[in-house]
């Protein structure tokens, strides 16, 4: 089996545009959390998100390629090529038949189904939708822009399983070159929907905060007083390679993907089983993908979405499998900062495992106020302060509606 490394990342995050401004937002602890700007919010139990901050798509591509894009494949695009860029990559010498792209996107393009669905209904003359409706919104079309743009002949789709989408993307990119089928692979995931169709059908379910009054400290992952989720929009890319091919070109290693697994709950549609028996099962089989011990790891960047069931089976889970090691290691929720980015929380995710790797610290779990009776306090659940840590392993959790549970592990990269 070939060996599978991190050359080249890029981001757009609600604490950060850039790797850089990502770190910084981790290291720091922000919340990028804020009142809704691209819609009016002001009828909506929930008015507030985690959207991208000081963003304007024209300093990235002409105003008339952005409008045969939907924003969720704009941000794709973006961080892609700041990856790609990161990699150092020789795009000429490149065999393009063995270099691919894998995208996890858990809605797509929502915004444009949206606005041509209301277009068409309040619009004045003749009916018509735009003709780029349909490839704006498909959730594999970022897939296909990152391919066509590059060039990149190789493998080439999405991957769509809710919140567990891009960490599914990044197992199945893995495992094209693990056995030997690609050289290169650019995956991660990307997910904007800010839109009036997404906060109203989450509200309808009751799953996000509605903490309008003090929506900076709303996603509140772990505590007594958490009631539900932030939604997040952004992006991450991983330039997945084969060792051997990033060695003959000298390239900069980030870290090594060395396991993943996927299950499912089989239990409800959109909570947990109660007892975490999917998570439980997803890192044992994650660890085993690894061929590490639980003891190996020292950090988990977890599921924690906020949500009053979640949190808790999540923690049960790792209690589950890590034994007394869970009381050793480091576990924190980014989504405290990020709020949830749905299909794109494992990409940005897995990114947070890898500069924590490289820079030797534990990002925050931040917005901690009030312990909840029904998780262990003897966790350390790395409450609203980074942690400094020497973080040779980590292993990143999503989990997503319909069951779904994905865990990547990720680890400092010895020759």
């Amino acid at each position: 089996m070939k060996r599978v490394v991190v050359t080249g990342i890029g981001a757009l995050t609600p604490i950060g545009n850039g790797v850089s401004g990502y770190l910084k937002g981790l290291q720091e602890g922000i919340s990028g959390a804020n009142i809704i700007t691209q819609f009016d919010a002001s009828n909506f139990k929930t008015q507030f998100a985690c959207e991208l901050k000081d963003f304007n798509v024209g300093d990235f591509m002409h105003v008339r390629e952005a409008r045969r894009l939907d924003r969720f494949t704009i941000l794709a695009d973006i961080s892609a090529a700041e990856a790609i860029e990161n990699s150092g990559l020789d795009l000429e010498s490149v065999n393009h038949d063995r270099a691919g792209v894998i995208w996890g996107a858990g809605i797509g393009g929502l915004s444009t189904l949206e606005t041509e669905i209301e277009g068409f209904i309040t619009g004045s003359g003749t009916p018509r939708y735009n003709p780029f409706m349909i490839p704006k919104m498909i959730p594999d079309i970022a897939a296909g822009h990152i391919s066509i743009k590059y060039g990149f002949r190789g493998p080439n789709y999405a991957t769509v399983s809710a919140c567990a989408s891009s960490s599914h993307a990044i197992a199945v990119a893995a495992d094209q070159i693990r056995l030997g089928r690609c050289d290169i692979m650019v995956t991660g995931g990307s997910e904007a929907v800010v839109t009036k169709a997404a906060v109203g059908g989450f509200n309808g379910m009751k799953a996000l905060s509605t903490r309008n009054d003090d929506y900076l400290t709303a996603s509140r992952p772990f505590d007594a007083e958490r009631d539900g989720f932030v939604l997040g929009e952004g992006t991450a890319t991983l330039i997945l390679e084969d060792l051997d091919h990033a060695r003959k070109r000298g390239a900069t290693i980030y870290a090594e993907v060395v396991g993943y697994a996927a299950t499912a709950d089989a239990h409800h549609i959109t909570a947990p089983h109660p007892e975490g028996l999917g998570a439980s099962n997803v890192m044992k089989l994650a660890l085993e993908d690894a061929k590490l011990n639980p003891e190996d790891i020292d950090y988990i960047n977890v599921h924690g979405t906020s949500t009053p069931l979640g949190d808790i089976a999540e923690t049960l889970a790792i209690k589950n499998v890590f034994g007394d090691h869970s009381y050793k290691l480091n576990i924190s929720s980014t989504k405290s900062m990020t709020g949830h980015l749905l299909g794109a929380a494992g990409a940005i995710e897995v990114l947070a495992g890898i500069l924590a790797i490289n820079h030797n610290f534990v990002p925050p779990t931040i917005n901690h106020f009030t312990d909840d009776p029904e998780i262990d306090p003897k966790l350390n659940l790395t409450f609203n302060e980074a942690q400094e840590r020497n973080v040779n392993a980590v292993l990143s959790n999503t989990f997503g509606f319909g069951g779904h549970n994905s865990s990547v592990i990720v680890k400092k990269f010895e020759d």
